[in-house]
């Protein structure tokens, strides 16, 4: 009689809907899925039944360690250690990095994402043969790298032959996993439960003692399954001295430590050396054993417990088994079996394990053992896992005699934690070093890593006061910290206190001493302009051109906002290009989502809602890899141009994180971005209370984004007074930034306020036709014409309004386009229809694709662009084929070269 598993209770929906996955990538067909649920719920189980009935595919198997997460690209190793041959299949780059960050050869630092394209054709080319079917069971114990790497690959595989699951015991959340398909296992409903106990137990059991077992389970499997056989034949029968009830995990832990207490000493020893030694090579395992003296006879026993499987490479029964055996044992037990791993293991082929097992065995401070680790901490540099870069130095420190050296080797591993995305952790570790003396370097440093902590972790407010602090324990670099705190301070919002400190302590920056630097220019100016010095403006404009200056690529947040304050779209553009270009080269790919935000928004000011769409997709899915927030800034304002279904939900959902996060200036930004929808639907009242808003605090980019709007929905409104008031604070401005933008939109909004409007409209159309600014331009026609058909001008009238109406349909903005069409109806003549055509049709990864293509790139070198398969462009470029009804990759250049051809001619 086969074993009762407790798989026949999972409910048919989640049988159905992993072997479905299974089936689709059978066809061609890619997807991946997290199965969620609390320990012992049946997950692996489930995994294990599912794939059991997938015939004619490539199983890969992996589990997640505890011990294995603080080495990068563990799970990945171990995962396609049976494909490993396949790698040299690859392209150089690709096959480079990818052997390089799994240890198999020596090489320079390896791009995650090039790891990940790597992995990617490495699944693509296995399932050439048959289709691959991945599973990673407990992913919450993933390495930082794998995970990353992992999670790039599952949302890249529509168009291939692999399926990926990822088991995830709750509570524990895979940030990298989020927005993947998910099930989550429930506890089995009472029947199921009594079911699943009296398979179990056929025999008579006492009815209190069934009741108290179901209770206690709460409809978790495995513990329905475990807990009868702690209890014994005496607790069964009559129920004395059952335990209080306690969390499912540790239920079930506890069980499993009666049953290896049973056992004798060599057996519990073997488990203990397999549950040490999670990559489960068996030679080891043995070779360790006969360093402890473990007898072969040993494995039988611990099989017979049915606890571990012992063959070709050692499984526990349950991933809680090692726990529960490692948990088991004393500190000197461990101690002694690591120690025994660390003699097994070769120093040449595993010198970062055979280190990592002699550091858990040291029962003291130990500099000789600490110098390996810090060896292996280089090691895990140079393979790109800041993560195991983080560990090592940590088990170094802690291994460290000399108090001034192990906070040094502290605020080390701080550093690599920050990087790994370990924020708790590196301030964990910052405090550590704090402990002990440091000097005032140390100090300084400990202050910069608590500020950039509190940076990613709380979105800046807390970084302020760091930054401030160590600009007083730094007189020679207080200037530069003061800069990057302001820039703190200026992202949460103006009207923050994190901002008033930041000021207020860049107003007290002690002078410059030697040669200025730019950021010594930098920080004088932007205090300057921040207390209303305009004059300031020329001084912060010369020093924003020098587009090469390193300072701009490292502080984009500033760069993006000062751009917009003083009116310079094209200055955006040029510095978020060569931030851009910047990192493609030297591999920074935490700031490419950034600058190709920046890019979008720029773009979405020029009126470029399709290049904006694809920029905006093309830096999602380097951000789904980063762990990189999004920005919303520019799909807030291409959403308020496109229509109230796009703009209306997403304005309320950046409105309510905004406040969330207490994100000042993003809640500016989104009433700014409400005001531009609204006045372009007509709703100028709407438009005049959501300008207000956003200009309530002077966050920076709100002058050139909301005083315009806030100027003519107050006309419309007949708040005259308010008009002209709010006119005069934005010419002021316009006047000292002196750009086609700036005195573009004066004389726009100048016109509308003049009794001799006419050589004003000329100006604004000028300007803002010059400065390349479409949607600018085409509402400076439309008012332009609007004015001639009320002068009686109709023919003049129709000539502006049909050149706005065209530049408004072109480039998607919907309600400026309706008011074109109704004043061009009101001057006598029907507007056309929309000349964007087809390409609108395209999704934002279609449309990057079609114009990569387009210029002669070949799938192979987009796919490298966009962190695909070749595969996944090819199925992509049939799509686009289809929508657009051709047949060819010159007739797609063709089209695309029309739209950018109609986009342009539009505004002429």
């Amino acid at each position: 009689m086969a074993p009762v598993t407790g798989s026949e209770y999972f409910p048919p929906t989640d049988r159905v809907a992993l072997v479905e996955l299974f089936a689709a990538a059978r066809a061609g067909r890619g997807g991946a899925a997290v199965v969620r649920g609390e320990a012992g719920i049946g997950k692996t189980t489930l995994l294990r039944h599912v794939t059991e009935g997938v015939e004619g595919v490539r199983l890969l198997w992996v589990n997640g360690a505890e011990f294995e997460a603080e080495f990068a690209y563990a799970a990945v190793h171990q995962l396609t250690r049976s494909l490993h041959e396949r790698i040299e299949r690859l392209p150089s780059a690709h096959r480079e990095d990818l052997a390089v960050a799994m240890g198999l050869r020596d090489g320079g630092t390896p791009s995650r994402f090039t790891v990940g394209l790597g992995l990617l054709g490495l699944l693509s080319d296995a399932a050439a043969e048959a289709p691959v079917v991945c599973v990673v069971d407990d992913a919450q114990w993933l390495d930082r790298a794998s995970a990353q790497v992992l999670a790039f690959v599952a949302r890249r595989i529509a168009d291939e032959p692999v399926a990926i699951v990822f088991g995830v015991r709750d509570p524990h959340a895979v940030a990298e996993l989020e927005g993947l398909t998910a099930l989550t296992l429930s506890r089995l409903p009472d029947q199921a439960a009594r079911a699943l106990l009296s398979s179990r137990l056929p025999g008579p059991l006492d009815e209190r003692v069934r009741e108290r077992i179901l209770a206690e389970a709460r409809g978790n499997p495995l513990a329905l399954l475990e807990l009868p056989r702690r209890l014994g034949p005496a607790g069964l029968a009559g129920g004395y001295g059952l335990p209080a009830p306690v969390s499912p995990a540790n239920r079930i832990e506890r069980s499993y430590q009666d049953r290896i207490s049973r056992l004798s000493d060599a057996a519990r020893t073997l488990l203990l050396v397999a549950a040490a030694e999670p990559t489960g090579d068996p030679g080891l395992l043995w070779r360790a054993a006969d360093v402890l003296d473990v007898a072969p006879e040993a494995g039988a026993e611990a099989e017979a417990t049915d606890l571990i499987e012992l063959g070709g490479q050692s499984r526990f029964r349950h991933p809680l088994v090692r726990s529960a055996v490692y948990t088991s044992a004393s500190p000197a037990e461990r101690r002694r079996v690591h120690a025994a791993l660390a003699d097994a293991t070769d120093p040449l082929t595993a010198p970062d394990r055979r280190s990592w097992h002699r550091a858990q065995a040291a029962p003291r401070p130990d500099e000789d053992v600490a110098a390996e680790l810090l060896r292996c901490a280089q090691r895990a540099r140079g393979r790109g896992g800041a993560a195991a870069e983080a560990a090592f130095l940590e088990q170094a420190a802690a291994l460290t005699a000399d108090p001034r050296l192990r906070a040094g080797r502290s605020l080390d591993a701080a550093r690599a934690a920050l990087e790994a995305g370990s924020f708790e952790n590196a301030i964990t570790l910052v405090e550590a070093a704090e402990s002990g003396p440091i000097d005032g370097t140390g100090r300084v440093e400990a202050e910069l890593l608590r500020g950039r902590a509190a940076f990613f972790r709380d979105g800046a407010a807390d970084a302020v006061g760091h930054l401030i602090r160590a600009a007083g324990l730094d007189p020679a670099r207080a200037r530069l910290h003061l800069l990057d705190a302001l820039q703190a301070g200026l992202v949460v919002g103006r009207a923050s206190a994190a901002a008033r400190d930041a000021l207020e302590a860049a107003r007290r920056a002690p002078a410059a001493t030697g040669e200025r630097t730019t950021a010594d220019e930098l920080l004088d100016a932007l205090v300057a302009y921040l207390d209303d010095d305009l004059a300031a403006v020329p001084r912060l404009l010369r020093l924003l051109s020098d587009v090469t200056d390193p300072l701009w690529t490292r502080r984009l947040s500033l760069a993006a906002l000062l751009a917009i304050e003083l009116w310079d779209v094209a200055l955006e553009d040029e510095l978020a290009t060569r931030a851009v270009d910047t990192a493609r080269t030297s591999g920074t790919l935490m700031i490419l989502p950034v600058g190709l935000w920046m890019q979008a928004m720029a773009a979405v000011q020029r009126g470029d809602l399709l290049t904006a769409s694809a920029l905006n997709s093309e830096a999602d899915a380097i951000a789904d890899v980063t762990g990189v927030p999004r920005h919303w800034y520019g799909r807030l304002f291409a959403a308020a141009l496109r229509g109230a279904a796009e703009a209306e939900p997403l304005i309320a959902q950046v409105l309510a994180e905004s406040h969330a996060r207490r994100k000042g200036m993003l809640t500016a930004t989104a009433h700014a971005a409400a005001a531009l929808h609204a006045n372009g639907t007509a709703d100028h009242r709407t438009a005049l209370a959501s300008a207000r808003l956003a200009l309530t605090d002077g966050d920076l980019g709100t002058a050139s984004l909301a005083l315009p709007e806030l100027v003519e929905a107050a006309l419309r409104c007949g708040e005259d007074d308010a008009a002209r008031e709010a006119f005069a604070r934005l010419s002021d401005h316009a006047r000292a930034a002196n750009t086609d933008w700036a005195l573009g939109v004066r004389a726009h909004l100048a016109a509308l306020l003049s009794d001799d409007p006419e050589p004003l409209h000329a100006e604004a159309v000028a300007r803002l036709e010059a400065a390349g600014l479409r949607l600018w331009h085409g509402r400076a026609l439309l008012h332009q014409g609007a004015w001639l058909r009320r002068d009686g001008r109709r023919l003049e009238a129709r000539h502006a309004l049909r050149a706005a109406h065209g530049l408004f349909t072109a480039t998607g903005a919907e309600g400026f386009a309706e008011r074109a069409r109704v004043e061009l109806v009101a001057a006598g003549e029907q507007a056309r229809s929309a000349t964007l055509g087809v390409m609108e049709g395209l999704t934002g990864q279609e449309l990057n694709i079609a114009r990569l293509v387009a210029t002669g790139a070949t799938s192979r070198e987009v796919a490298d662009r966009l962190f695909l398969s070749p595969r996944t462009i090819d199925a992509h470029l049939r799509s686009i084929f289809k929508k657009l009804d051709i047949t060819s990759r010159r007739q797609l250049a063709a089209v695309v070269g029309q739209t950018t051809d109609d986009l342009g001619s539009s505004s002429r």
